[in-house]
């Protein structure tokens, strides 16, 4: 809004040096500070209301009993994921473009996701209930938030020519098209009856590998910075046609102003991580972890880079697949033996590693880095083909 107003005083008094708020660096900077500033001027408040009503958090006791025992977090602040959601809202709406589709989508999606998430965690908070709310209505919640972000990528006329169409590695034109039904002339478009899928797909899969990662202090908060680093190049250039040409990759008009937003999570992260970090005195939950998922989720989307998701986020796909693996072999030999039987000492993968015995302040800084290797492999990727 203040990018608004400061705009058409531009416009209708041409003061001196606020033409610079038209550039996108300017105001993703901006945004940064804000950001940063909302997350540690309001975490203290936030954090302190949360021990007020008693909103801690609740330790399994199969956990608590297990090879790994997190006792010593029960009664922990949790839902800190407001702390983030505001950072990242106020900021946003300070200093982006917010009339600009991708980025009212992009908080869309951050907010949607953020709703289901705070829904999750109350349910286990104020409620008691551990198993938070009925996993089909958080299913219902991430498929709902998915459906709003394809419609809106593919019905809406500023996409029409190329909406979906996506990025892909080592192709020399690097763009493959959804639409299997462009091959048949059927006089119906049927794109949406893939690319819909495809975006509900992704929208549930990484808001869920967000939320496996949170397990550790400052893990999940370091990765999703380091992850948002890596949206904001992608955003700028994808929305800079002579970045865009000068790499071989799509040139999307408007999707330059999500640098300011991804920007505001970026520093909404680190700010959370002040509060946040070993030994954490908040939790985000799943308010913040979904909706983080949401924000990356729905960025990648939009700048049509979703394919570099495995390598950019390499810990959140990790994290993501060890569950799965270890469900799925404990069943297999369940039902052929009798006796189920596990890959890792415990899932997600982080709690494999906390059971060999490490601790976990040095588990999150070695996945920080991992991830800090694999965010910049992904961006050399957009060069290669």
């Amino acid at each position: 809004m203040l990018y608004y107003l400061i705009d058409y005083i531009d416009q209708l008094y041409e003061p001196p040096g606020f033409q610079v708020i038209q550039f996108i660096t300017v105001r993703a900077a901006l945004a940064s500070i804000t950001a940063l500033g909302i997350a540690l001027w309001a975490g203290q408040g936030i954090i302190r209301w949360l021990r007020r009503q008693q909103l801690g958090e609740t330790v399994r006791e199969g956990e608590a009993a297990g090879a790994v025992s997190h006792v010593h977090k029960a009664g922990t602040p949790t839902m800190g994921g407001i702390i983030i959601l505001l950072a990242v809202g106020g900021a946003t709406f300070l200093w982006g473009a917010i009339a600009n589709t991708y980025v009212w989508l992009a908080l869309v999606a951050m907010g949607g996701l953020g709703v289901v998430g705070f829904a999750d965690d109350y349910v286990k908070t104020v409620k008691t209930q551990k198993e938070g709310i009925n996993p089909w209505y958080k299913i219902a919640g991430q498929v709902g938030v998915g459906l709003v972000v394809g419609g809106v990528l593919y019905f809406h006329p500023d996409f029409a020519a190329y909406n979906t169409y996506t990025f892909v590695p080592f192709l020399k034109d690097q763009v493959i098209d959804y639409d299997l039904f462009r091959f048949w002339e059927l006089g119906v478009d049927l794109g949406w009856v893939v690319y819909l899928p495809v975006v509900v797909f992704i929208i549930t899969a990484v808001s869920n590998a967000v939320n496996l990662t949170d397990g550790l202090d400052g893990l999940t908060t370091g990765v999703t910075a380091f992850v948002s680093l890596g949206l904001i190049a992608l955003a700028y250039i994808s929305g800079n046609a002579n970045f865009a040409t000068f790499l071989n990759v799509m040139f999307l008009p408007g999707t330059g102003e999500l640098t300011v937003f991804v920007a505001a999570v970026t520093a909404a992260c680190f700010g959370f991580l002040w509060y946040n970090g070993y030994p954490a005195s908040v939790f985000m939950g799943d308010t913040g972890a979904l909706a983080l998922g949401g924000a990356v989720g729905s960025t990648i989307l939009m700048v049509r880079k979703e394919l570099l998701l495995p390598l950019l986020g390499i810990v959140y796909f990790t994290e993501a697949v060890s569950v799965i693996v270890q469900t799925t072999y404990f069943k297999y030999t369940r039902r052929r033996t009798g006796t189920g039987k596990r890959v890792f000492r415990m899932a997600p993968l982080h709690h494999h590693y906390e059971a060999l015995g490490i601790h976990e302040a040095k588990i999150v800084t070695r996945f920080w880095i991992v991830t800090a290797i694999t965010v910049i492999a992904a961006l050399l990727m957009l060069r290669i083909r």
